[in-house]
């Protein structure tokens, strides 16, 4: 029977379809990874230095002079990996909101012409399950942009917050 075939290839495609956003999601752990393991090293650096320079200041007011600076740097570092973290994922939300709408939208087209042909090979075959059907998949779809909307919406609102901050 050719549905079986159809929804063998529908649930091969879905597979690979799930392995390329694990994919994804290692890509981008990794970049976070390796934007934390850089920060800590350069906050290390400097934390050595700014010990180094308090050891030999000649005064109170110099250290807390030093000790000032190298807050206000570390702190403008941690805001700054802090944005870059937020454009990673904000990234990472496009590019799975772009997959999943076309496995979506490529799948629906699939699964609906199987589920037609299913429908067709049963004895009398019933014309009310199959617009049932279709109904069904037209409101997911719908729901399902109304979701990525407000995700999108959301995200966009994170993202505006985060940039007025650094400014």
């Amino acid at each position: 029977m050719a549905t079986n075939e159809q929804f063998s290839d529908i649930q091969r495609r879905n597979m690979e379809a799930a392995m390329r956003l694990v994919q994804l999601s290692i890509e981008n752990a990794q970049r976070v990874m390796a934007l934390q393991t850089e920060l800590a090293q350069s906050l290390l650096g400097e934390t050595m230095e700014s010990a180094r320079a308090q050891a030999s200041a000649k005064d109170g007011q110099e250290i807390f002079a030093l000790r000032a600076r190298y807050a206000q740097d570390a702190s403008q570092k941690l805001i700054a990996a802090a944005s870059k973290i937020a454009e990673i994922g904000n990234e990472a939300r496009v590019e799975f909101s772009r997959m999943l709408t076309e496995q979506l939208a490529s799948g629906n087209q699939e699964m609906t012409s199987a589920f037609q042909g299913f429908i067709q090979n049963l004895p009398g075959g019933n014309q009310q399950i199959l617009e049932a059907v279709q109904a069904a998949v037209t409101n997911a779809n719908k729901a399902f942009e109304q979701i990525v909307q407000a995700a999108s919406s959301g995200a966009e609102a994170v993202q505006k917050a985060t940039s007025g901050k650094k400014k």
